[in-house]
């Protein structure tokens, strides 16, 4: 029978080298790998380049791994809520890709796919499209972006059984389906682990052929990037 476990966090990153590409999972602080991060700050491994929607916040998620120096590149969408970040950047110790939300879900996708690249109009005229090819479709510009594919994903998932078929809750699904396909190696942590056939298989969003290591994580926070109340 398939068994992909993995003990703990620790093991699961712990060939994980130097310089490495990592796709992360997450919209936020939702959703994201919070025990791989841990071990990754543990291990305090350098020049990685990571592939995530946002950077975190100063305090928590990918922001940690900033703070620690650890991060060579961010390919990015929103990166807002992070001020070394921002320092980082503006001092030019962090090279910055940033890229629409929906061009960064595509570029993941098609990695996944195993399509090398696509056509798409977003960014046409801006700095996006610098150094990148432009093709006439119809009589509309289109700017011409290439897949993702990482070394390593991190992705956190609800529930999953030891073979990797994965269940994801609410909002916090967003980019890790995309980026378990993109993953050379695809690592996933999980709130519950349970024995294959537990799972529904009509349920599952992601099979486990794009998982290569699971575990039942730990001393999840989850914590509220913002909460806004109303009277």
């Amino acid at each position: 029978m398939i068994n992909k476990t993995v003990k703990n966090a620790q093991e699961a990153v712990a060939d994980i080298p130097n310089g490495a590409f990592l796709m992360m999972g997450g919209f936020g602080l939702s959703g994201i790998p919070e025990n791989c991060i841990s071990a990754l700050l543990d291990r305090e491994i350098k020049g990685l380049t990571i592939v995530s929607n946002n950077a975190g916040v100063d305090d928590f998620g990918i922001g940690l791994l900033l703070k620690k120096k650890m991060v060579k590149k961010m390919i990015s969408s929103y990166v807002g809520e992070n001020a070394e970040f921002e320092r980082q950047l503006l001092s030019g110790e962090l090279e910055v890709e940033l890229i629409p939300q929906g061009t960064l879900a595509e570029r993941v996708r098609a990695g996944g796919a195993g399509i090398p690249a696509f056509f798409t109009p977003a960014g046409v005229g801006t700095e996006v499209a610098i150094g990148k090819e432009t093709r006439e479709f119809d009589g509309k510009l289109y700017l011409m972006e290439r897949a993702l594919i990482a070394d390593f994903s991190l992705i956190k998932a609800w529930k999953g059984d030891t073979a990797g078929n994965l269940i994801f809750k609410g909002t916090s699904r967003n980019f890790n389906p995309m980026m378990a396909a993109a993953g050379k190696i695809t690592i996933a942590e999980v709130e519950e682990l349970v024995p294959v056939g537990e799972l529904d298989p009509n349920q599952i969003h992601t099979p486990g052929i794009y998982v290569q290591r699971i575990f039942q994580g730990e001393d999840y926070e989850k914590r509220i990037e913002q909460r806004t109340i109303s009277r």
